[in-house]
């Protein structure tokens, strides 16, 4: 949906940029962790009262359940003001109906509404005014934040503010490696701006996922397009993958390993259970040979043989290696490796460059004459009515 919340960067008054739309996608638009509504076209029994809690989300990834109590009529999209711990807020209704029901369980575990916030109403057009104005500050309170914390001498990243709906509360969102005695922080910024203060710490991966940004892959990152639960994740991963233990490669935007290294992983530890220990030579009567590397997938293994003897790398499929190492076991030892690997003679290209199509100045000389051709019918022309 086209609107200042948006990822996208669009209006109200735009067509956004991802479905286009205008603003009435049944997904919720193209905003951070959005989730299909796949039982919109589904009606509800009419026997069973409507669940009554309502998804609404803020600025970022940062999204909460509340009480529907009043039985407002809600849709996706719609500006709600909500309560909050003093004066209330501002948000968007991302989900409603029986989906808020399971995204409820699967969250909070739990569908009961007592303990939940109450949605007071529709925002006003004064509601949604002030609201505009309070994002406006933003990106000012965060600078000035960022100098105060300099001139104390804090170590500490103040990433990103977020302003209450009715302007009268901001929260500031900041990393640090230890912990940090930001009150005087609190007493000089809340002289500066004249709002509550509110210092919330995040992980390196919170950050990421409230800033986003594009990865290595060239898409958006995970953690702020569709990931919500951060699993630990550790170089054996890369190990297991056969990937080098590269950390400018292997690490994110957060500065941590990349959360994509537990994607595959599970297909690779399954994989290469069929696979004889990499502490395994291969013994032959030129040598041991050394294990150098592995493809999971086309099931191939790479060893060398000692300096001494050759220096080249042998490529071998994984049937034979587990029949060398069968030899092996009873005593037997090969001439070589080679003789277990039959190399395949790669398909020569047929091609012929019939019409020239390898030429790049093969178009050139066509026009160069052309152009010479018209010259001279040109100067013959004027001769004949001279």
């Amino acid at each position: 949906m086209g609107c200042s919340g948006c990822s996208s960067g669009g209006c109200g008054n735009e067509l956004p940029r991802g479905c286009k739309n205008n603003g009435s996608c049944i997904s919720g638009g193209c905003n951070k962790l959005s989730v299909f509504d796949w039982l919109s076209n589904i009606q509800e029994p009419t026997n069973e009262k409507s669940f009554n809690g309502v998804e609404v989300r803020f600025k970022g990834s940062r999204k909460e359940f509340y009480n529907n109590s009043k039985e407002i009529p809600l849709q996706v999209g719609d500006v709600v003001a909500v309560q909050s711990k003093s004066g209330h807020d501002i948000g968007v209704v991302s989900i409603v109906g029986a989906l808020a029901k399971l995204q409820m369980k699967k969250k909070v575990k739990t569908s009961n509404l007592d303990d939940l916030n109450i949605i007071y109403r529709k925002a006003k057009n004064t509601d949604i005014q002030k609201w505009k104005e309070a994002v406006a500050l933003e990106n000012e309170t965060m600078y000035g934040a960022r100098k105060s914390a300099e001139l104390l001498g804090l170590e500490m990243k103040i990433s990103d503010v977020e302003y209450q709906g009715d302007k009268s509360k901001a929260t500031f969102y900041y990393t640090a490696n230890g912990r940090v005695d930001f009150r005087e922080l609190i007493k000089s910024l809340s002289s500066q701006f004249k709002i509550r203060i509110e210092m919330r710490q995040i992980g390196a991966r919170q950050e990421a996922a409230r800033l986003g940004g594009i990865g290595a892959c060239g898409r958006e990152l995970c953690c702020s397009s569709w990931l919500t639960d951060f699993r630990s994740v550790s170089t054996s991963a890369a190990r297991y993958q056969q990937l080098s233990i590269n950390p400018q490669k292997l690490a994110g935007q957060c500065g941590k390993l990349k959360c994509c290294l537990n994607y595959e992983l599970d297909g690779y530890m399954e994989g290469i259970k069929e696979f004889p220990s990499s502490n395994v030579k291969l013994k032959t009567k030129l040598g041991d040979c050394s294990f150098v590397k592995m493809d999971i997938f086309q099931r191939k293994m790479w060893y060398s043989y000692p300096s001494s003897a050759n220096e080249s790398i042998v490529e071998l499929p994984l049937d034979y290696v587990n029949e060398v190492i069968e030899q092996n076991t009873k005593g037997v030892f090969p001439e070589k490796l080679e003789q277990f690997f039959n190399e395949i003679d790669e398909p020569k290209n047929d091609y012929e460059n019939v019409v020239g199509q390898d030429s790049i100045h093969r178009f050139d000389n066509r026009n160069k004459k052309k152009k010479r051709g018209n010259k001279r019918r040109f100067y013959k022309r004027k001769k004949k009515k001279t």
